[in-house]
């Protein structure tokens, strides 16, 4: 399976990156980061738009799951379901700081929420990576996830 997470903001050297690169380095799918950062000095609408084509560009002919507080919330196994029925490739793009614009949301082929509560970016990284990781291991039987 391929998967590209498109994400709004360059990781920096830290626990989140190391433990992000933990997860990724687990899963034998081919799996890409594609970090995106408008250089101009721009706020609000401005900025969502300019950050929506940068991602909708790095997720192009992709099936793409943004995350989005508006978004679904899924278990675990239905989250694997779910990637596993795209088949791929796959682009999660995570948004900035001002979330995402509306070209993002009509853009989508699945909103997906990683809970109620609201999540600094770099976390939803490592949130995601360790659920991408365990979609894997449920698909391929692994034990790691006990249901």
């Amino acid at each position: 399976m391929k998967i590209i997470i498109a994400a709004v903001g360059k990781m920096k050297a830290g626990p989140e990156k190391a433990i992000s690169d933990s997860y990724l380095k687990r899963i034998p799918w081919n799996i890409q980061i594609k970090e995106i950062e408008e250089k101009k000095n721009l706020s609000g609408e401005k900025l969502k738009s300019a950050e929506g084509k940068l991602l909708l560009a790095a997720s192009e002919k992709t099936k793409r799951i943004v995350l989005d507080e508006r978004g679904e919330i899924l278990s675990s196994i239905a989250f694997a379901r779910k990637i596993n029925g795209f088949g791929g490739p796959i682009s999660f793009l995570i948004g900035g700081a001002e979330g995402h614009g509306d070209e993002i949301s009509s853009n989508a082929d699945f909103l997906l929420s990683l809970g109620k509560m609201t999540w600094p970016h770099m976390l939803a990284r490592v949130m995601l990576a360790e659920q991408i990781y365990r979609a894997h291991t449920i698909l391929s039987g692994h034990p790691y996830h006990k249901a």
